[in-house]
């Protein structure tokens, strides 16, 4: 016997559901398909300058050839694979060097094994000669302190006014913004203060153009409201400037346990995204005052310390499929050899011997922690001295190439198999995988850590890349085998 449920039940059940559905898809739009910087260098406000990017490039590319003026120096202060093999006379170390020149991989011997080390280094040098600062966060909080009123208000304007010079001058990097003080009883006025001077003069300078990816860090959120404080802020800021509806985006910063679950127990984390309007772009993970806020001793606050897994795993569930980045914190322990030579006096084998040891430790340190947000899919983190840059970038290029040889075969035959479903037309229904593997190859092509030649043997054309969309590639593809019939 043939059962059919009345119609107009159904229409009205699936009206509702519609509704759910259109609600969830616009709290869930899935991943940006914009570019995300790999790191966010934090600076005080009282010293930027619009130069200042390019000045901490200088900075890391000096330490880089101090510390590691070699390819297989930097391979083993950081234990990059296969650096057991490297030679360590400088005459062989460079005969190696020209032999892998060429740029093309090896098939075996030790210059096979040799070609991670090198093109990691050679990357790395270019990347900090090219644009060794993706994101700066002119500091008005931690890296800032308390001032007296006067001079924040001056150091506000100040700094605005070399945005607008760096703007004028194309000296900023990619990605830049300010952060303020966090919207506590003791500090929300300055704070606003702060961000209205900075915003105000900013745009009077630059004729009312806002900086390429200019974003507001809120740090120390832990309830609603303060988001919502700052969206109503930004609004007000729009309305006064002139700024079409929406242009101010923020970021915010997750550094207090109050900030996972709320007073009754729920999750915190959907409700400040949910209070954010749209406007938020980034959710950074505060490894010290996190820490510290669980009561965890000043000796053990660490990256890769297990509470701070945890409160990663939660941000990454809380936020997944909203479009909010997300990004882990820095290692503070800074690599800065002990001594200093002076006028008048040249450092001893033994201080340098010693410089080396501590600069290239802390290195290994910095390296170990971000492989360590990598493998967490944390692919931005903060850097807070330029001698931590060469290490960021060495990392993320490490993590990339290690995987490209696997990547590369894996998304050519997925494209395949894909192209040739929606030909017959079944219905393709792991896009997400395949969308997952093309964000792999857009990270690493973003962030320098692959080249174009390298995209090739995925089988897809840089117009297809830059769509950053897997189904936009299957559904160009069909139409030209479509019209090609």
């Amino acid at each position: 016997m043939k059962v059919s449920l009345p119609e107009v039940n159904t229409e009205a059940l699936f009206a509702k559901l519609g509704q759910a559905n259109l609600a969830f898809n616009r709290f869930y739009p899935g991943d940006s398909p914009a570019r995300q910087p790999i790191h966010t260098v934090y600076g005080g406000a009282q010293l930027f300058k619009a130069e200042s990017a390019q000045k901490l490039g200088a900075l890391a590319l000096a330490n880089l050839d101090e510390y590691a003026p070699n390819f297989a120096v930097f391979a083993r202060a950081l234990s990059l694979p296969g650096h057991e093999d490297l030679p360590t006379k400088d005459e062989k170390i460079a005969a190696l060097a020209k032999e892998l020149s060429n740029g093309k991989q090896p098939a075996k011997g030790k210059a096979g094994r040799a070609w991670l080390s090198y093109t990691v280094y050679e990357r790395v040098r270019e990347k900090l000669k090219r644009e060794a600062v993706e994101d700066f966060r002119i500091d008005f909080e931690d890296g800032y302190g308390n001032r007296p009123d006067a001079e924040e208000d001056g150091h506000a304007e100040a700094a605005a006014r070399e945005v607008a010079r760096g703007m004028k001058e194309r000296l900023l990097p990619p990605f830049i913004g300010i952060r303020i003080k966090p919207f506590n009883e003791e500090l929300k006025a300055r704070s606003a203060r702060t961000l209205d001077i900075f915003v105000t003069t900013l745009l009077a300078e630059s004729g009312g153009l806002l900086p390429d990816n200019f974003v507001v860090t809120l740090p120390k959120v832990t309830i609603p409201e303060q988001v919502t404080c700052m969206v109503e802020l930004l609004k007000l800021l729009e309305q006064k400037t002139g700024l079409s509806a929406g242009s101010l985006k923020m970021e915010i910063m997750i550094e207090q346990t109050q900030a996972l679950f709320n007073r009754k127990g729920q999750s915190n984390l959907p409700l400040l995204a949910d209070a954010a309007q749209g406007r938020c772009v980034a959710a950074h993970f505060g490894t010290y005052d996190y820490t510290a806020s669980c009561n965890i001793t000043a000796s053990e606050q660490r990256m890769d310390h297990p509470s701070c897994d945890f409160a990663r795993h939660m941000m990454k569930v809380a936020f997944a499929g909203t479009g909010i980045w997300l990004s882990d914190g820095a290692t503070n322990v800074m690599p800065v050899g002990p001594n200093r030579a002076q006028k008048d006096k040249k450092l001893t084998s033994k201080q340098k011997e010693e410089n080396d040891m501590v600069v290239h430790r802390a290195w290994k340190l910095a390296y170990d922690h971000t492989r360590h947000s990598l493998t967490h899919a944390y692919y931005q983190g903060w850097d807070l001295h330029p001698a931590q840059l060469p290490v960021r970038y060495a990392a993320c290029y490490a993590f990339f190439l290690e995987g490209l040889d696997a990547a590369s075969v894996r998304l050519k035959s997925f494209m395949e198999k894909a192209a040739q479903a929606t030909l017959v037309g079944d219905v393709f229904d792991d896009a997400a995988t395949g969308q997952g593997l093309l964000n792999y190859f857009l990270r690493a092509i973003n962030c320098g850590a692959i080249t174009l030649d390298e995209v090739k043997a995925t089988g897809l054309t840089m117009d297809e890349i830059r769509t950053r969309s897997f189904l936009k590639i299957l559904d160009g593809r069909k139409k030209t085998t479509t019209e090609g019939k």
